[in-house]
């Protein structure tokens, strides 16, 4: 046990997707940053930590290849061309095509599917080779005070660690909101997604498809094939909880049997490859985004249904704002964790978290039935939307994380500008 103390710029709990990009943007622009843990990287790496895919969208791309993790991506990363959304048993479906968009993106694709396994590893390299940033993991924080112009905290060995800034990368359950007395919003859904990965006989060509059935959506997102040349989708397999249990139990020939039926034909035969993973789902939202000395991003801010793919681009553009502000301040000599840097943070993210939340919370509830009139109401919206150009390449731009909300700039990162 020891009592030292460290001062930092911008103390990070929590080194998952959120926490890493941020200590790597900061680290990237000068600043002093160390990000503590509880899981060793190690942990992090093994195959049974996380079996999820991430969507990355456009603008999430361009902030990591500014920070210098994409270079290390890319090969791992499978473009996502085109979006096919289709409506239960309708034959109507909804098509986007990244060439529609083309003009205002360079021909970029939608985004990237990428293993969150893939990500960590590129997150945990970069950082490393940037001296100014220090990874504590496994190391947990016990707790933290603000005092005037700094934040102290108390590490598991004892030593203590001081910041201009603490942020909580802490994820949904985030002890470091609680310490600061911050409430949330939110409910559970009664939906369970099931993960996997499947082998197909045919390519996906880089064609996402999200199919909504009653329970929920199932999503088949495209990955890069296999080391021995095996066509891989990511499997996103939403279901009601009750019936999540009984799914993962059985042997692996009825559970293929159950993904095909939703899986559908087009791409041939269909296999699990590797292990199965349920994750129960939720919402939520912090009340605040902020306290004295302390910013939440990512899940520690905002936990919403992925239906849309979007949770970690949100928590992207967290990363960029704050970022963005922090990096101003510095240069200005000003003080990072000032009342007026998180004022200006809480503005900028707060409507666009509440907006994608409550967007990704009525197309649960308006696709997840099959009652007549709201299922005859939706297809005739599928359709509208596939008739009308403009707003078309709105939900297109969206998706690829270009619409900041409700007239507010995006952050220079996700502009593809550097800080």
């Amino acid at each position: 046990m020891t009592n030292q103390k460290t001062t930092d710029d911008v103390l990070i709990v929590g080194g998952g997707l959120a926490g890493l990009s941020l200590a790597a943007a900061l680290g990237h622009a000068g600043l002093r940053v160390t990000v503590a843990d509880r899981d060793a990287p190690a942990t992090q790496l093994d195959e049974g930590f996380d079996g999820r895919t991430t969507a990355i969208a456009f603008g999430s791309q361009r902030l990591l290849t500014e920070i210098g993790v994409w270079p290390r991506l890319a090969a791992d990363a499978e473009p996502i061309r085109e979006i096919r959304v289709a409506d239960g048993g309708s034959s109507l479906f909804l098509h986007f095509d990244h060439r529609e968009v083309a003009p205002t993106t360079g021909g970029a694709p939608f985004g990237w599917i990428v293993e969150n396994r893939r990500l960590r590893r590129a997150l945990f390299e970069r950082v490393a080779e940037l001296a100014n940033v220090t990874h504590l993991a496994p190391m947990a924080i016990e707790d933290h005070a603000a005092e005037g112009e700094t934040v102290t905290a108390r590490l598991a060995d004892g030593s203590t660690r001081r910041a201009r800034l603490l942020v909580g990368a802490d994820g949904r359950l985030s002890p470091t909101r609680e310490r600061a007395g911050i409430g949330t919003i939110g409910w559970p859904y009664r939906q369970t997604a099931i993960v996997c990965v499947a082998g197909h006989e045919k390519p996906h060509d880089g064609i996402a498809v999200e199919h909504f059935l009653p329970p929920g959506p199932f999503a088949i997102l495209p990955m890069t094939d296999g080391a021995d040349g095996t066509h891989r989708s990511s499997i996103v397999w939403t279901e009601r909880s009750e019936t999540v249990e009984a799914l993962l139990a059985s042997d692996q020939a009825a559970f293929d049997e159950e993904l095909q039926r939703r899986f559908g034909p087009h791409l041939g035969a269909v296999r699990t490859l590797g292990r199965r993973f349920a994750y129960k789902l939720s919402l939520l939202q912090a009340r605040r985004f902020t306290a004295p000395r302390l910013a939440l991003v990512g899940e520690a801010a905002h936990a919403i249904h992925p239906i849309a793919g979007q949770g970690l681009n949100l928590g992207m553009r967290d990363v960029a704002a704050l970022a963005e502000l922090i990096v101003d301040h510095a240069r200005l000599g000003l003080d990072i964790g000032s009342p007026t840097l998180l004022s200006a943070y809480a503005r900028r993210r707060r409507v666009d978290a509440l907006a994608l939340s409550a967007a990704t919370d009525l197309l649960d509830r308006l696709f997840s039935n099959d009652i007549p009139p709201i299922a005859a109401a939706r297809r005739i919206g599928l359709a509208a939307v596939g008739q009308v150009p403009s707003l078309k390449r709105f939900f297109m731009r969206y998706a690829m994380g270009q619409r900041a909300g409700a007239g507010l700039d995006l952050p220079r990162l996700v502009r593809g500008e550097k800080l």
